[in-house]
């Protein structure tokens, strides 16, 4: 599997375990200049904007740590974008889907307000 299967494969097991677990998708993919939003989703009247993180390996650390500081604040730019260009007035959470795929196993960490703004 290449990278750019690997990250398909990876959002879309986010997505259907975001439905599974309540929420609605709003949007995927949202991009704004060179920052993109992996998912938009919707729960409990919340904007909860979703960045996933794919590896086939935890050997060099947990996909999630490789959302930094930089990485959020883009999000965070990209977030406010789609908030002001939608009219929106819904309080955000930025949470991280961290997942670790390979031939021996997959799991998938859910981790809630991640990082705050």
């Amino acid at each position: 599997m290449t990278d750019q299967e690997l990250g398909v494969f990876g959002e879309q097991m986010a997505q259907r375990f975001l439905l599974k677990n309540g929420y609605s998708i709003r949007k995927t993919n949202y991009r704004y200049h060179k920052f993109e939003i992996d998912i938009i989703a919707e729960k409990d009247d919340k904007l909860v904007v979703v960045e996933v993180k794919t590896r086939q390996t935890a050997e060099v650390g947990e996909p999630w740590m490789a959302v930094t500081k930089k990485k959020q604040r883009q999000i965070i730019t990209c977030t406010d974008h789609y908030i002001q260009s939608g009219n929106l007035d819904s309080e955000v959470r930025f949470d991280i889907i961290s997942i670790v795929h390979n031939q021996y196993r997959t799991k998938l960490e859910h981790i809630e307000d991640a990082f705050s703004t």
